[in-house]
């Protein structure tokens, strides 16, 4: 999935986050008005806890959202797609 072109709420149509949502997934996350590639770390039934990249740069933050903020990605992102920073899919 490109980019998301909706706006949050619309992304995200589903009821508990963890059934969505697993740890490891990769994901987009609307974060100061644009969407930002992520992936997911834990999953709670209304909270996900995710690392994102929150700018153009190389760093990365890690904060706790709802799932209305989620969206599916494929697209892999050199800078959070690495073995040695995604958590292992349960």
């Amino acid at each position: 999935m490109p980019i998301p072109t909706l706006e949050p709420p619309y992304a995200f149509v589903g009821g508990n986050a963890s059934d969505e949502y697993q740890p490891g997934q990769p994901v987009w996350v609307h974060s100061g008005g644009s969407w930002r590639p992520g992936v997911v770390l834990h999953c709670s039934d209304k909270a996900v806890t995710v690392r994102y990249r929150p700018s153009d740069g190389p760093g990365t933050g890690a904060d706790t959202v709802s799932g209305h903020v989620l969206a599916p990605r494929a697209e892999v992102d050199p800078m959070l797609d690495q073995p040695e920073l995604t958590p292992s899919r349960v």
